[in-house]
């Protein structure tokens, strides 16, 4: 299993969603190489990833 070992977030005027993204995108690269080496479509896998993270979204703004 993959561990992920983020930075915490950055101090003072940094942009915090670069950052974020920084971290996020080697991870997210090598799920999409793994799915599309499986046979999925790449741009469904990444579709799937703009819905998934959106609903966790939507979910936790939902929450108290």
């Amino acid at each position: 299993m993959m561990r992920f070992n983020f930075e915490g977030p950055p101090v003072g005027d940094g942009d915090m969603s670069a950052q974020c993204q920084r971290q996020l995108q080697p991870l997210v690269h090598e799920i999409v190489q793994a799915a599309v080496a499986a046979g999925w479509n790449r741009d469904d896998v990444l579709l799937a990833f703009v819905e998934l993270t959106w609903d966790l979204y939507e979910k936790r703004r939902a929450d108290p």
